[in-house]
């Protein structure tokens, strides 16, 4: 299964689900993030996928509503989610 059939619709508050006992955290994923790296997160973590409005202050999109991919997981793995994802994008880097 790919990150797009995994991808999912989901509002964008941090509402625990009927039955959780943990909040939910998103972790932005900025733009640019390869795909390859995407799925690996998604493989390997038990977060989600999903899509999320954001208010953008860069380049020619100051304060432009966009729809941006996040993860969404508990607090202790979109932690480790970030730190994973940080190493793998500097590695990227690196190569090129």
């Amino acid at each position: 299964m790919n990150a797009e059939e995994k991808r999912q619709d989901i509002p964008d508050k941090n509402e625990t689900p009927a039955g959780a006992d943990e909040e939910l955290f998103d972790l932005l994923i900025p733009p640019g993030v390869p795909r390859s790296i995407i799925a690996d997160i998604i493989t390997q973590f038990d977060v989600q996928l999903v899509e999320r409005k954001q208010r953008l202050h860069f380049a020619n999109m100051d304060g432009d509503e966009r729809e941006i991919l996040a993860f969404r997981g508990t607090r202790a793995k979109v932690e480790k989610v970030q730190d994973y994802m940080f190493k793998e994008l500097q590695k990227f880097i690196d190569e090129k």
